[in-house]
C-alpha cells in the first residue's frame, strides 16, 4: 500500500518538516502565534492528502501505429486517442507512456481538461535498432494539487503492441535449385513414368490415408507413395533455427542468435520470391503446432520478431521434428551453432540420400563465447559433420555478411559429401 508520505511533493514534505519544527518550538519557547503557524504549515500537506480525488478517470485509450510493422531502425508513429467517458470534467493530468527502453524515451505530455465525450489526439515517434514485439502502455496519469504539495499517480491499463521485424538482407538472383526428391507436388521420376497429366504423388508420411496409396509408383519405388491430386507442384523449404539459450553467445545485434534470425528471415524471403512452399522449424512454432503447416512469408517473419532464445532448448528435438520433413523431400536451410557435435550429428543425419541441406554454422568463438561442449576444439570439427552427411555448410562470425554467407552455402560444387 502506498504510504502517505510517498505522496507528498518535495515542496509538501519540506512544509511538513518545517511546520513540525516550528511546532516544536513554539511549544519548547512558550509561543502560541509560532505554534499555530506551524501547525497551518503541518495541515497544509494533511489537507492536499484527504482533498485530493484519488479516482481513476474514466477514460478510454486507442492507439493507431503507422506502419503497423517496423524494421530496425525505421521510425514509426503512434497516434493516442484519449476519449472522456465519464459524466464528470477531467482534471489536468501529465501523462506519461510506459514503452520499452529499446523503442526510446517514454514520452511525457499534459492532458488538458476535457468534458464528456471529448476526446484528445497527440502523437510521438518510436524508433528501434532491436528486432522484437514490444509493448506500448499503461499511461501513467500524474495529478499535483493547486499547491503543488502532493501527488497522485494513476494508471489506464490500456495496452498496443509494435512489432519491429528481423533485419532483411536481399540475397541477389541466385536461384536455389530444389531437391531431386520432390516435395510437395509430382517427382520428376514419376513425372516420366506416368506422364505430365497423372496425379501428384509423394512419399507416405504418417496420417496418410491408406486409400490414397498409389499402388503402381509404390511398386516402382520400392517404397509407400500416396496420391496428392488437390495440390499443385510445389516446391518446399524447411527453415530451421537453433535456438540453444546456451550455446549462442553475444549480446545486443551483435550476438550469434540475431545473425541466426535475420539470416533465417532474408532466406524465407528469398526462397517465397522463388515459389518456395516454407515451413519454420522453432522451439516455439514445434510447440504450438506451427511448423507442421505451410506459412505465407508475413507469418514467418512475424513469428521470428518475436523468437527468443530458450533455456531448455534442444538441437536435437529439432532434428527429429525435421526429419519427418526430409523423408518426403524438402530443401533444409538451417542456422546451428557449432557448440555441441553430439547435437549437430544428429542434425546431420536427417539429410536423406538425393536431397539438399544447407547450415549456417555459427563459430561461437567468434561471437564472443567458447566452445564448451566441444572440449575446446575449435569449429571443425562439428562443421566437418555436417558436411560429411553431405550438407553444404558455412562457417560465419558476426562480421560475415549474410547474402556473402548465402551464395556460399548454396554452391553445389566444392562440399565434401554432396551428391545431387
Amino acid at each position: 500500500m502506498t504510504s502517505p508520505w510517498s505522496l507528498l511533493t518535495t515542496r509538501g514534505k519540506a512544509f511538513a518538516l518545517i511546520g513540525a519544527v516550528v511546532v516544536a518550538a513554539g511549544i519548547v519557547l512558550g509561543y502560541p502565534d509560532i505554534t499555530r503557524i506551524g501547525l497551518v504549515l503541518v495541515a497544509l500537506p494533511v489537507l492536499a492528502l484527504i482533498l485530493m480525488p484519488r479516482r481513476t478517470p474514466k477514460m478510454r485509450v486507442l492507439r493507431e501505429v503507422d506502419p503497423v510493422r517496423l524494421t530496425p531502425d525505421e521510425r514509426g508513429t503512434v497516434d493516442v486517442r484519449f476519449t472522456n467517458v465519464s459524466g464528470r470534467t477531467t482534471p489536468i493530468y501529465l501523462a506519461e507512456e510506459h514503452l520499452d527502453y529499446r523503442l526510446g524515451d517514454r514520452p511525457r505530455f499534459v492532458l488538458p481538461r476535457m468534458v464528456h465525450g471529448e476526446e484528445k489526439r497527440l502523437r510521438y515517434a518510436v524508433r528501434s535498432r532491436h528486432r522484437g514485439a514490444f509493448q506500448l502502455g499503461p499511461v501513467v496519469l500524474r495529478q499535483r494539487d493547486p499547491f503543488g504539495l502532493t501527488f497522485l499517480s494513476l494508471q489506464l491499463s490500456s495496452r498496443s503492441e509494435v512489432l519491429v521485424l528481423p533485419r532483411l538482407h536481399a540475397l541477389g538472383g541466385r536461384k536455389v535449385r530444389g531437391t531431386s526428391r520432390g516435395s510437395e507436388g509430382e517427382m520428376p521420376q514419376m513425372v516420366a513414368l506416368h506422364g505430365e497429366d497423372d496425379v501428384s504423388i509423394r512419399s507416405y508420411r504418417d496420417g496418410d490415408e491408406l486409400r490414397r496409396v498409389h499402388w503402381p509408383a509404390t511398386a516402382h519405388r520400392g517404397e509407400l507413395m500416396v496420391r496428392q491430386e488437390d495440390r499443385p507442384a510445389r516446391r518446399r523449404a524447411l527453415l530451421l533455427l537453433d535456438s540453444r539459450d546456451s550455446a549462442h553467445p553475444g549480446t545486443g545485434t551483435r550476438a550469434s542468435y540475431e545473425w541466426a534470425v535475420s539470416a533465417i528471415a532474408s532466406v524465407a524471403r528469398h526462397l517465397v520470391s522463388e515459389g518456395f512452399v516454407v515451413h519454420l522449424l522453432t522451439d516455439a512454432s514445434l510447440r504450438d503446432g506451427t511448423a507442421d503447416h505451410q506459412i505465407d512469408l508475413d507469418a514467418v517473419l512475424s513469428a521470428l520478431a518475436r523468437v527468443q532464445p530458450e533455456e531448455d532448448s534442444r538441437l536435437d528435438r529439432l532434428a527429429a521434428a525435421a526429419a519427418s520433413f526430409t523423408a518426403g523431400g524438402v530443401l533444409v536451410v538451417a542456422a546451428v551453432v557449432a557448440d555441441d557435435e553430439d547435437a549437430l550429428r544428429n542434425l546431420a543425419a536427417i539429410r536423406q540420400p538425393g536431397s539438399r541441406a544447407m547450415a549456417f554454422v555459427l563459430d561461437p568463438v567468434k561471437f564472443g563465447g567458447t566452445a564448451r561442449r566441444s572440449g575446446g576444439r575449435d569449429v571443425q570439427a562439428p562443421t566437418t559433420t555436417l558436411a560429411d552427411s553431405g550438407w553444404q555448410t558455412v562457417v560465419v562470425g558476426p562480421h560475415t555478411e549474410i547474402p556473402a554467407a548465402w551464395v556460399s552455402v548454396s554452391e553445389v560444387t566444392g562440399v565434401a559429401g554432396w551428391s545431387p
